[in-house]
């Protein structure tokens, strides 16, 4: 059957809502994939090249990267709730990676240091963290790497807003 003769103009096409997608095309549900993908290799790389669980792992890092720190501070900047990054904290004093001193500003608080055997790990972590992101992100060119970064960064500012 011959269509039409009659030309039509091209109507702009409405955009569909980018957050009415499937499940699996939903960006919190990819972002929790992507984590679930990568936290068994960083959690094995953590014990195989520092000797350490991933979440006393992320807690080095921290310390060692924002030092001297609250454990409330840690437990900010670690991504864990205040319960969680104590116990990490205790772990890291308990092996004698982390110096835990009373606080000049809050007398019943502590700050967390670095010892110099947990300055030797932290070195060792930052490493590792350096080595999963560049098997975790490694597809993607300097370019988008910048622009995802940037990204990330609005995303965070965003939230932390409330």
């Amino acid at each position: 059957m011959a269509r039409s003769s009659r030309s039509t103009a091209p109507q702009a096409e409405v955009a569909a809502d980018p957050f009415e997608v499937p499940l699996n095309r939903s960006f919190t549900y990819r972002f929790h994939h992507l984590g679930k993908l990568s936290d068994p290799v960083s959690h094995q790389a953590y014990l195989d090249e520092a000797g350490l669980s991933l979440s006393d792992g992320r807690c080095l890092t921290t310390i060692g990267t924002f030092e001297p720190l609250s454990v409330k501070d840690l437990a900010r900047l670690s991504n864990l709730n205040k319960s969680q990054a104590s116990r990490a904290a205790q772990a890291l004093v308990d092996q004698g990676l982390v110096f835990k001193q009373g606080s000049e500003a809050d007398g019943r608080g502590v700050v967390l240091m670095l010892s110099p055997q947990g300055r030797e790990r932290w070195q060792a972590a930052n490493q590792l963290v350096v080595r999963r992101n560049r098997e975790i992100f490694g597809c993607l060119k300097p370019r988008e790497l910048a622009q995802l970064g940037q990204l990330l960064d609005r995303l965070v500012a965003h939230n932390e807003r409330g």
